[in-house]
C-alpha cells in the first residue's frame, strides 16, 4: 500500500498548491499564469502559422513558443536566440547531410551524434535539447530543400516572436516576493536559534543540543544561499521589461548590503555551534566552559535575538500591554543589554586555567563577531 500512500500524499500536495494559487499571490499563483500564458502563445502561435498562413510543418511555432515564455523577460530573449541558433544549425546540418547521402538513415548518422553534443552544450542551455529534435523533424518528414529549411526557421521565428510579446506584454513576471519571504524568514529563525540555545543556557544544554543547533544554523545559510538567488531573480525581472512599472511591486526592497550581514551572522552562529558541541559530551575536543559562564553567554543570545528584526517591521508599531515599544525601538534597547553581558563574559576569561579560556575565548570572540554582524547600520560608534 505504499504506492498509494504516495499518491494521496501528492494528491493532497497537488490540492493544496491549487488552493494557494487560487486564494492569492506567490509562487503557485505565478506558476499558474506563466503555463496559462505559454498554453495561450501556443495556441496563437498556431492560429498564425497553422491556420492563417497554412504552413507546411507549423508545429515548429508553437513548439517554439511554449518553450520561450519564461520566468522573466530576459531569459525569454536569450533562450529566443539559442533556440533559433541551434533550430537553424540542425534544420541545415539535417538538410545537407541528406543532399550529400541521399538516405534517411545514414544522414541520421550522421548529425545526430553532432547535434547531441551541441545539445550538451552549456552555452546553449536547456534550449540544446531542440538541435537533435529538429534535425529528426526534417530528416523525418523529408523537408531537406532550402524552401523547407527556411520555413522551418521562419515558423521557429514566428513562435518565438510570439512566446516573448505574450511574455512580455501579459503580465510581464516580476520576482519580489521571494527576496521580501527570505528577508522576512532569516531574522525569525535566526531569533528562534537564539532563543532556543539560550534557553539551553539557562539548563545545561547537551553535546546533542549543540548539533541540533548547528543543524539549524546550517539550515540558514540554506536561506542565505536562496536569498541570493532571489535578489538575481529580481533583478534581472527588470532587465527588458516593458511592463514592470505597470504592476504592484509594494514597498522597496532592503539594499543588498543587508544579505552580507546575515551571511556573516550566519556563519559565526555556525562556528559558535560547533564550538558549544565541541566543548560538550563525554569526550570533548575542548574543555567546556564553567556553569558561572552560562548565565551571561544565555543573557548576550536571549537579547541578540531580540536584536534580530525582520527588515519589514514597522518602526513604532505598539506591543502588546502599557509601555509597548515597536519591534525597532526594542532592537535599540536590546543591543546595549547585549553588549554589557558580554561584557561579562568576557570578563570571565582572565581569571580561568589555560585549556577552559581556550573554549570560552572562541565562545566570547564568536558572540562579538555576531553581535557586531547583528547591528543596524549607522549604529556602531
Amino acid at each position: 500500500m505504499q504506492w498509494w500512500s504516495r499518491l494521496r500524499w501528492e494528491g493532497a500536495a497537488i490540492r493544496r498548491s491549487a488552493l494557494r494559487a487560487v486564494r492569492g499571490p506567490g509562487s503557485e499563483r505565478n506558476t499558474l499564469v506563466q503555463s496559462l500564458k505559454a498554453a495561450a502563445a501556443a495556441v496563437l502561435a498556431w492560429a498564425v502559422t497553422g491556420w492563417w498562413w497554412g504552413a507546411p510543418m507549423a508545429l515548429m511555432a508553437p513548439w517554439a513558443a511554449v518553450a520561450l515564455v519564461q520566468s522573466t523577460v530576459y531569459r525569454s530573449l536569450v533562450s529566443a536566440v539559442q533556440q533559433v541558433a541551434v533550430i537553424g544549425f540542425g534544420a541545415v546540418l539535417a538538410a545537407g547531410a541528406a543532399a550529400a547521402t541521399g538516405d534517411t538513415t545514414v544522414a541520421m548518422a550522421l548529425v545526430l551524434p553532432v547535434t547531441v553534443l551541441l545539445g550538451n552544450w552549456t552555452r546553449f542551455g536547456t534550449q540544446g535539447l531542440y538541435a537533435p529534435t529538429t534535425a529528426l523533424f526534417v530528416l523525418a518528414y523529408g523537408s531537406t530543400s532550402f524552401a523547407d529549411v527556411g520555413h522551418r526557421l521562419l515558423e521557429t521565428l514566428i513562435g518565438a516572436l510570439v512566446g516573448i510579446g505574450v511574455n512580455a506584454l501579459v503580465l510581464p513576471p516580476v520576482h519580489l516576493k521571494d527576496v521580501r519571504a527570505h528577508l522576512d524568514r532569516l531574522p525569525r529563525e535566526t531569533a528562534e536559534l537564539l532563543r532556543a540555545m539560550a534557553s539551553g543556557m539557562e539548563h545545561g544544554y547537551e553535546r546533542a543540543d549543540a548539533e541540533r543547533w548547528h543543524d539549524r544554523a546550517r539550515g540558514l545559510h540554506g536561506t542565505i544561499a536562496a536569498l541570493h538567488e532571489a535578489r538575481g531573480w529580481s533583478r534581472e525581472s527588470y532587465r527588458f521589461n516593458p511592463g514592470h512599472r505597470l504592476r504592484r511591486r509594494g514597498p522597496a526592497l532592503p539594499p543588498s548590503e543587508r544579505d552580507s550581514a546575515w551571511e556573516r551572522a550566519t556563519h559565526h552562529l555556525m562556528s559558535l555551534t560547533r564550538l558549544l558541541a565541541d566543548a560538550a559530551g563525554r569526550s570533548p575536543s575542548l574543555r567546556p566552559p564553567h556553569s558561572d559562564a552560562l548565565e551571561p553567554l544565555g543573557e548576550v543570545l536571549r537579547r541578540a535575538a531580540e536584536v534580530c528584526v525582520p527588515e519589514s517591521a514597522p518602526v513604532a508599531v505598539p506591543a502588546s500591554g502599557p509601555g509597548g515599544t515597536g519591534a525597532r525601538e526594542r532592537r535599540a534597547d536590546a543591543l546595549p543589554d547585549a553588549w554589557t553581558a558580554h561584557g561579562r563574559l568576557k570578563a570571565l576569561v582572565t581569571g580561568e586555567d589555560p585549556e577552559t579560556a581556550t573554549s570560552l575565548g572562541g565562545v566570547v570572540a564568536e558572540t562579538q563577531q555576531l553581535l557586531f554582524a547583528l547591528e543596524p547600520e549607522g549604529t556602531r560608534s
